[in-house]
């Protein structure tokens, strides 16, 4: 890059979520410690209001390859907003995430 120059990137709401869940995404393996992300689903929300984001990891699927949905009946919102933060900084090398059943999630979600 010359002298005196920026390159600059300016993106909306939208771009800079969908950039904080890509790079989430492509780094779940280290941040939630997984051996590896074949089977793995992602769900994610972010409260533009607090400025908080949650990035969930559960199987995908069981043993015999059955399909592990998601429960419909938790909301990933009420969650945030009921969860303590899990930690200070992502960038840190202790372990940032809580593990919790979708019975736990559930209960958060009904408050």
């Amino acid at each position: 890059m010359k002298d005196n120059v920026c390159r600059i990137i300016k993106i909306n709401k939208e771009a800079l979520f969908e950039f904080i869940y890509e790079n989430f995404i492509n780094q779940e393996e280290s941040l939630l410690d997984l051996e590896t992300n074949v089977g793995i689903s992602n769900h994610f929300d972010v409260n533009w209001e607090t400025g908080e984001f949650i990035f969930l990891a559960h199987n995908g699927e069981d043993a015999e390859e059955n399909i592990i949905p998601f429960p419909k009946n938790i909301d990933i919102k009420k969650v945030m907003n009921r969860l303590p933060e899990t930690t200070d900084s992502v960038l840190n090398s202790t372990k940032n995430y809580k593990e919790l059943t979708f019975d736990e999630l559930r209960s958060l979600s009904n408050g």
